[in-house]
């Protein structure tokens, strides 16, 4: 069991925060871990979010309350940021102005207490650490996009599509075009007609009279 710990005085706070998205809502293992750390209720702070959204509420309230010698932990490094540079400005933010601890509970030499200057499990060998995880994890991903872009390219040589088949124009279309044309309908009232949206029948009559011309 990991322990929390509280400086003499007990001014010093331990806080937890949790990020969940749709794709991940193991909140109970990050919790878990919360409990472990007996960290109290009101100090642990969670996120949910989409995969679209990373707009993080309660992580900047929790900013807002460290005060310098207060202890954050967090089950790992990703709850921080989305890539390596907004995890490293997370973390510099609370490390060097906030003038708080990160303890990151999957990684224990991700522990910036530390107990004298010389202590290397501190300050000094964490933003160490901390650096290269977070650029080899960047590149990782870099990599995965790069392949990515690859397959898709070689794909689309060979004569293979991407996304929805094209909405093929309706029977109906050249009678609402006629009316449309004489301004006896809008473009709006056309749409509904032939159960469309409105930009499609537009690209329609683009298509309509590009192959007119």
């Amino acid at each position: 069991m990991i322990l929390s710990h509280f400086a003499e005085g007990g001014r010093e706070m331990d806080y937890g925060y949790v990020r969940v998205s749709s794709k991940d809502q193991n909140v109970e293992r990050q919790l878990a871990v919360m409990k472990d750390l007996k960290i109290p209720k009101q100090n642990i702070f969670i996120d949910r979010q989409s995969g679209k959204d990373f707009n993080r509420p309660l992580y900047k309230k929790l900013l807002r309350k460290l005060r310098p010698g207060d202890t954050l932990f967090v089950k790992s490094i990703d709850r921080l940021g989305r890539n390596y540079e907004e995890i490293i400005e997370e973390w510099r933010t609370i490390t060097k102005h906030k003038k708080a601890d990160i303890v990151v509970t999957d990684l224990p030499l991700l522990d910036t207490r530390g107990k004298n200057a010389l202590d290397l499990t501190g300050v000094f060998i964490s933003d160490l650490v901390l650096q290269i995880l977070s650029y080899v994890a960047q590149t990782e991903r870099e990599q995965i996009r790069k392949r990515q872009a690859e397959g898709i390219a070689v794909a689309k040589a060979r004569g293979v599509s991407f996304g929805r088949p094209p909405k093929e124009i309706p029977k109906e279309f050249d009678r609402i075009y006629t009316l449309w044309k004489a301004e006896k309908i809008s473009g709006r009232e056309s749409a509904k007609q032939l159960g469309t949206t409105h930009n499609t029948f537009f690209k329609w009559v683009r298509q309509a009279e590009e192959g007119r011309s």
